[in-house]
């Protein structure tokens, strides 16, 4: 078949799986990164299936192939995949393990501790548009539902990954053994280890008892999040092992999806003597929040204890997204 003959060929088996994906209805599902009351944001970060349900070993189907335990099942993957595309948002995940995936979702560009490290990567928007999936020829693509999958698995194997079952080292070693990759994984693990092992106690004397808050607001909204939900969180309460506010670590670490959703009222009582904050997105409008009187009576606030993190970089708990956070956040706490 000559080239000519080839790319018409191909088009015509885009057009044809566009009109079945059409059939079969809708996106890919939702963000489970995104609070489940915030405004329409894009779909896109966060951790994984859990360890019972989503192990990387099993029974070699043949020599390139090998069955993964995913949350939507047992799928057949490639032993050492090639072309990854990710639905879900864990492009610094697989970037740490040496694996350059070939499509990402737009938060991925949006990430400022990405900047340089997307070159030949191409944009697939929200993972709605199938034609531009399917183009990328992948063969394993990583999605966050199971309505996802379906569609999704028409293009090639689709492992459905369960926000929220495994920490972040965890997820790190998980996909490690999904691509062959465990020792990059505790490379990272251990380096990343020491790295924290010599700033906590910096941090710690710093600080002292102080709490500290992590908050993010729109016009509508303002939301307050804790140790396993991104936005730093992993470090501030998870690894430098400091103080939320009361309420704080009864709403978001002790209980809940890892955040809460609170009025404007309820401010002083989880604002915490320092204060990491951002708008919802690049574009939330922030000003009933910080404009009000009852943000700017907080302690925080009145002894320049705030410190503006970006929406997009911080949504992120990534090893690559989190290795910059912590140069902030040590900066931050201890200057």
């Amino acid at each position: 078949m000559n080239k000519h003959m080839r790319k018409i060929s191909f088009i015509v088996v885009i057009m044809l799986f566009a009109v079945a994906v059409t059939a079969c209805g809708g996106g890919t599902g939702s963000n489970p990164k995104a609070p489940a009351d915030e405004p329409n944001a894009a779909n896109t970060t966060g951790e994984s299936p859990a360890a019972g349900n989503n192990g990387a070993g099993g029974t070699s189907q043949d020599s390139d192939t090998v069955t993964y335990k995913a949350a939507n099942g047992d799928i057949a993957i490639p032993k050492q995949p090639k072309r990854i595309v990710l639905v879900a948002d864990y492009y610094g995940y697989f970037l740490t393990l040496g694996i350059k995936p070939v499509g990402v979702s737009n938060y991925t560009f949006q990430n400022p501790f990405y900047e340089g490290k997307l070159d030949g990567v191409q944009n697939i928007g929200d993972g709605r548009n199938m034609e531009s999936i399917l183009a990328l020829q992948p063969d394993l693509i990583l999605a966050w539902d199971a309505k996802a999958a379906e569609q999704l698995g028409k293009i090639a194997p689709t492992v459905v990954i369960e926000y929220g079952k495994l920490n972040y080292k965890d997820q790190l070693r998980e996909f490690g053994r999904m691509t062959g990759t465990v020792d990059k994984a505790e490379a990272w693990i251990a380096s990343w280890e020491a790295k924290l092992a010599e700033v906590k106690p910096k941090v710690q004397q710093a600080v002292g008892d102080r709490t500290v808050s992590i908050m993010q607001t729109d016009a509508k909204n303002i939301y307050v999040f804790g140790d396993k939900f991104g936005r730093g969180g992993e470090i501030i309460y998870g690894e430098l092992g400091l103080k939320a506010t009361e309420l704080t670590k009864k709403e978001t670490i002790d209980a809940g999806p890892g955040y809460t959703n609170i009025s404007l009222e309820k401010l002083p009582e989880f604002a915490g003597d320092y204060i990491f904050t951002s708008t919802w997105t690049m574009d939330s409008d922030g000003s009933a929040t910080y404009d009000s009187a009852i943000w700017k009576s907080l302690p925080a606030v009145k002894q320049n204890r705030v410190f503006n993190i970006h929406p997009i970089g911080y949504y992120f708990n990534d090893p690559i997204s989190m290795e910059g956070q912590l140069v902030f956040i040590v900066s931050s706490l201890t200057q």
